[in-house]
């Protein structure tokens, strides 16, 4: 077989393909239309002489061929990647690099401001370019597009690199004159009217329903365990716009607790503990397979982790 007539284009299609086992969803990762993924599987079969995905009542099942190649066309990619990547020291100093970092306004307003202060001590040219989940989507940073993502995750492709930044409570915000805050009990807190703020995925956002609830999230999923339910007045994707809302007399924001206790230090405000349980939650960092030997992101991504460790361990020395 004479290998300069084959498409590499196929090599990364079989990548996504095999770590989805759906088309649908490798075209929507690659940003191509089913049709063209679809014809990219048949090429793909062509060329392997073998189904590499077949139809199971489970879904699609890849076969024991499929299975033998994935670890070596992944391990081409890589190569291919690292082969053409600047693979010179990084000199954060002198370098000028924009690095794109998604991030959602709770990790950008908790995380990025210390992240800053460290890159303009020890990078001062270098620019920091910080995207929300709705700029952003998989493929993106899938093909190093975005150099990483930071987020709460319900689910990431299995190829992404990622690493815990810090472990995050909840707490909740008040305005100073609300008729509650001296008797914060849970019924009070279920009589209230309440901000919902959310925006874990990536990609464009959809309108939200306070009557679905696989969708509301953590702090509901909570009180339903117990068997209550809270009244949701405003929906909002932006942890900074439900800190000011906070601020009406009759609302309450439960909040990841490093975003709400960015309020302390404001007398309008007041932070308490939640009148009820809600299981802690990962801040999280991904990175595309394509990224993790570059010498900058490599940078990047240790000072990113110890800013953030270093927050972590003054907040429990706070406590």
């Amino acid at each position: 077989m004479n290998v300069s007539r084959i498409d590499l284009n196929l090599l990364v299609y079989f990548d996504v393909l095999l770590r989805e086992q759906n088309v649908t969803k490798a075209a929507h990762h690659l940003g191509i239309t089913q049709p063209a993924m679809s014809n990219g599987l048949r090429r793909l079969r062509e060329l392997f002489k073998d189904p590499l995905l077949i139809r199971t009542s489970e879904g699609m099942t890849a076969t024991e061929r499929a299975l033998e190649l994935q670890p070596l066309i992944r391990n081409v990619l890589v190569g291919v990647e690292k082969a053409i990547q600047p693979q010179g020291a990084f000199d954060p100093a002198e370098s000028d690099r924009v690095f794109r970092v998604m991030a959602s306004d709770y990790g950008e307003s908790a995380l990025m401001p210390a992240v800053l202060t460290q890159l303009r001590e020890k990078a001062p040219n270098v620019t920091l370019d910080i995207l929300t989940p709705s700029d952003v989507g998989f493929p993106d940073l899938e093909q190093g597009k975005v150099d990483m993502a930071i987020n709460r995750f319900d689910e990431l492709p299995l190829s992404f690199h990622q690493v815990t930044l810090w472990k995050d409570g909840f707490a909740c915000l008040m305005s100073s004159n609300n008729p509650i805050l001296d008797d914060f009990t849970l019924d009070n807190y279920l009589k209230a009217h309440h901000i919902w703020v959310s925006k874990t995925g990536m990609g464009v956002g959809v309108g939200m329903n306070p009557q679905d609830k696989q969708r509301l999230g953590w702090v509901d999923e909570a009180l339903a365990k117990i068997d209550k339910k809270r009244t949701i007045t405003v929906f909002t994707r932006h942890y900074q716009v439900a800190r000011l809302l906070a601020n009406q007399k009759d609302l309450i924001a439960t909040l990841p607790r490093r975003a709400a206790e960015l309020e302390l230090g404001n007398p309008q405000i007041a932070v308490r503990e939640p009148p009820f349980e809600i299981p802690a939650f990962d801040l999280m960092m991904a990175w595309s397979p394509l990224l993790q030997q570059n010498p900058g992101h490599q940078w990047l991504r240790r000072l990113i982790v110890e800013v953030a460790h270093q927050i972590g361990a003054e907040d429990e020395n706070r406590i």
